[in-house]
């Protein structure tokens, strides 16, 4: 296929410079979906080349590729100019290649150093783990990268979600690795981490590794990445330096047409109140809560890292305990203790953990989507299949799901599409209230948008939803108003008229005005 954008010719703009890494031609294909379509991509020594893609676009099958754990179909992949053969992740790792991953696997029950070396753990000459230099090596590692902070001897089960990020990146880099794939390394980071880790992009850089990025946040691939390559459909559809390349240009490629109206303004009015939540309390993660939801509005909630959103969203759905405060729902007290005391209620929730609380792995697209709706699609206790793919067709068309069928396995669609399940799930029960947190965490630009008009058109429906976000832009693009949470409470709660940027941010993180 010919690249609609500028071709990926290293002379544009490094001349001298020869691809640590090429791929050429690489096709895969699995039942019903053929994932790459004679793809091409370039990664040189020193420089970052974002990849970039819908969800969908083939981006997770090339990482696979590289790493080891698929075997592509057709095409070379060559590192310094010789072909070379991935067959397996150890063989990967012995050509110098290793990935950064958004969920990393680690082990909670043993200590940080031993998470990092897992599997190719320091040896003494009887062949046993020099638990001496494990440590010491780790130190290192976590040092160099800015997590000095983070003792080698702590269990992971003991450290924050950020933290245990850190470790899958130090993992990661205590391989002396030539080639670094990072495949959403930011999305469990704060502020203060993203900057840290682009520090050591930077020094990895210097250090002559070639580096492959794979971000929806188009703020973090135009402050690191030094060229870029576009996917779509699976196949390669644009390549260049990026610096050159506008914006507008690469989301045009992404999504094959242009996105207007990222967050489209919803012209619902909001009517009565249908949540309200007084002093709603747990002994230790919130205080005080109090807020009223209306139908036909998007409430957001904003704050920085650890600020106590999600668990106030998880205590609305029954999976924690309050120690004090009431739940009113449409007038009526409520004391949901339990998932399925929220949803009997009208009260459901879509977690940012959609892999380990949103869906069923193992589970095709269409149970997913009718399990919390069995008494709709049976009749006398038989499940009726017609009606379980109906109800999940309804749902699942609506938010531009990319999938080959309603049979396929959850566990194989991108994370995006994973996401639109459980929003899809759980619209299917005809909800009251729909809590939405970080409902595109790791979804692309395009998907984005499909998400955002689903949600104006829910509340012009006279649905209530919750939407806590990370993002600044989607939060104000969105929400009718703020509450702004700190360290467990409420800041304030803003009406999103004419409100600023710096406004929000400086609430959060408690600057006084004089200040900002």
């Amino acid at each position: 296929m010919t690249d609609v954008a500028k071709s990926d010719d290293a002379s544009a703009s490094h001349p001298a410079v020869a691809p640590l890494l090429t791929l050429r031609g690489i096709s895969k294909s699995f039942p019903g979906v053929r994932a790459l379509d004679q793809v091409s991509l370039e990664i040189y020594p020193g420089q970052v080349t974002a990849l970039i893609g819908e969800n969908g676009a083939g981006k997770s099958t090339l990482v696979k590729i590289l790493t080891g754990i698929y075997q592509p179909d057709a095409g070379e992949i060559a590192i310094d100019g010789t072909p070379v053969e991935l067959g397996s992740p150890h063989r990967a790792a012995l050509q110098g290649i290793t990935a950064i991953h958004q969920e990393t696997v680690l082990f909670d029950e043993i200590s940080v150093a031993e998470n990092i070396f897992l599997g190719h753990a320091p040896r003494t000459r009887l062949g046993f783990i020099d638990w001496r230099a494990l440590r010491r090596r780790a130190r290192e590692v976590l040092g160099a990268m800015g997590a000095g902070h983070i003792s080698p001897d702590t269990r992971l089960k003991e450290l924050s979600i950020a933290n245990k990020h850190l470790v899958g990146v130090a993992r990661a880099l205590s391989i002396d690795a030539r080639i670094v794939i990072m495949d959403e390394p930011t999305a469990a980071l704060s502020y203060k981490e993203i900057g840290e880790l682009f520090t050591l992009i930077e020094m990895l850089k210097a250090d002559g590794k070639g580096i492959l990025f794979i971000s929806h946040k188009f703020d973090e691939i135009y402050r690191i990445a030094d060229r870029y390559a576009v996917f779509r459909d699976g196949q390669r559809v644009g390549a260049g330096p990026l610096p050159e390349t506008p914006q507008a240009e690469i989301v045009k490629m992404m999504v094959g047409r242009s996105v207007d109206q990222i967050y489209p303004k919803h012209a619902a009015t909001p009517g009565d109140v249908v949540l309200k939540v007084d002093d709603l309390s747990h002994p230790t993660e919130f205080d005080g809560i109090r807020f009223e939801l209306r139908r036909g509005e998007i409430l957001g909630f904003y704050g920085l890292v650890g600020a106590g959103r999600s668990e106030v969203m998880q205590a609305l759905f029954g999976l924690t305990r309050t120690s004090r405060g009431s739940i009113e729902l449409d007038g009526q007290v409520i004391a949901p203790r339990s998932p399925a005391d929220a949803v009997d209620a009208g009260i459901v929730y879509v977690p940012e953990e959609r892999g380990k609380q949103g869906v069923v792995l193992g589970l095709p697209i269409f149970e997913n989507v009718s399990l919390p709706s069995l008494k709709r699609t049976s009749r006398h206790g038989v499940l009726r299949l017609k009606e379980e793919f109906d109800l999940a067709r309804a749902y699942t068309e609506r938010l531009d799901l990319r999938a080959s069928s309603l049979s396929q396995d959850v566990g194989t669609l991108s994370g995006g599409n994973q996401q639109k399940v459980v929003i899809a799930k759980w619209l299917a029960t005809g909800p009251k209230v729909i809590i939405l947190d970080e409902p595109t965490k790791g979804i692309d630009i395009g998907s984005k948008a499909a998400v955002h008009q689903f949600m104006g058109e829910l509340v012009a429906q006279g649905l209530a939803v919750i939407m806590v976000s990370s993002e600044l832009p989607e939060v104000m693009g969105m929400s009718d108003r703020i509450v702004v949470m700190r360290e467990g409470r409420m800041v304030t709660l803003l009406d999103n008229k004419n409100l600023s940027a710096e406004a929000l941010v400086s609430a959060a993180a408690g600057i006084r005005g004089d200040e900002a």
